[in-house]
């Protein structure tokens, strides 16, 4: 795992959280907000894995 992996699943993590929270106590904008730092952490996440796949493939043995 490099940092954008672990970074990406955390902020997913507090998104899914926020979002939660959001939709228990009714606020909309906190929902709002969750599902974008869960977006965001999903694209990060994916950069991640490409940078590890990309490694991957150019270590030469």
């Amino acid at each position: 795992m490099n940092k954008d992996q672990v970074e990406g699943t955390l902020q997913k993590a507090k998104g899914s959280v926020k979002e939660t929270v959001g939709k228990a106590v009714g606020n909309e904008r906190l929902q709002g907000e969750g599902a974008a730092d869960k977006t965001a952490g999903a694209v990060q996440k994916k950069v991640g894995d490409v940078k590890q796949a990309v490694d991957t493939v150019t270590k030469k043995p």
